[in-house]
């Protein structure tokens, strides 16, 4: 059926999204905590077992989150002849949206942003000043950068229900929208 890529940028509300499509009976996968995803840096290709919490200053410019492309892969193939999500972001997901049917990214307004990283508790990311920034920096460019590629954009401010909702029909959206995997 149709494999979706649920992204958007940190604190846009992914995570929570997967735990409601999960709790309606999707298949829907966490990339940061079903391991889909890790830190790499950049400098020798080593994972990073344990990175630091919080992160010392710089330690973003030399160290990304990646999406592990053999785990994409073996998830495309596993989820054919059902609807399935993998939400998340990664640095390096051009390296794997051909695997995807649809796109939806969530977006958010800056004091949306600030708000829930500031009291998210499923994880500590967006608190430290250089991670704040970063998530600051992106957020205003993910429209565009998502509209490029073809994606469904969503307001994900709308109370959480409702932004399921959306998910979901843009998962099932006319057929012909979907990409060809």
């Amino acid at each position: 059926m149709t494999l979706v890529w649920l992204t958007g940028n940190s604190g846009a509300g992914k995570s929570t999204v997967c735990e409601v499509l999960r709790a309606r009976g999707y298949l829907a996968l966490d990339a940061d905590g079903d391991g889909f995803c890790r830190w790499i840096d950049r400098a020798n290709g080593e994972v990073v077992a344990t990175p630091p919490d919080p992160v010392p200053r710089g330690w973003l410019d030399r160290y990304g989150w990646m999406i592990v492309r053999e785990r994409v892969e073996a998830l495309a193939e596993e989820s054919r002849g059902r609807l399935a999500f993998l939400c998340g972001s990664a640095e390096n997901e051009p390296e794997v949206l051909h695997l995807f049917d649809q796109i939806v990214c969530l977006v958010i307004d800056e004091n949306t942003l600030r708000h829930r990283l500031a009291n998210r508790t499923t994880n500590t990311f967006g608190r430290h000043p250089e991670e704040l920034a970063a998530a600051l920096k992106w957020n205003p460019r993910m429209p565009g950068l998502y509209e490029g590629l073809g994606a469904t954009v969503l307001d994900a401010s709308r109370p959480l229900n409702e932004v399921t909702d959306r998910v979901i029909e843009a998962a099932q959206g006319p057929a012909g929208a979907t990409r060809t995997r």
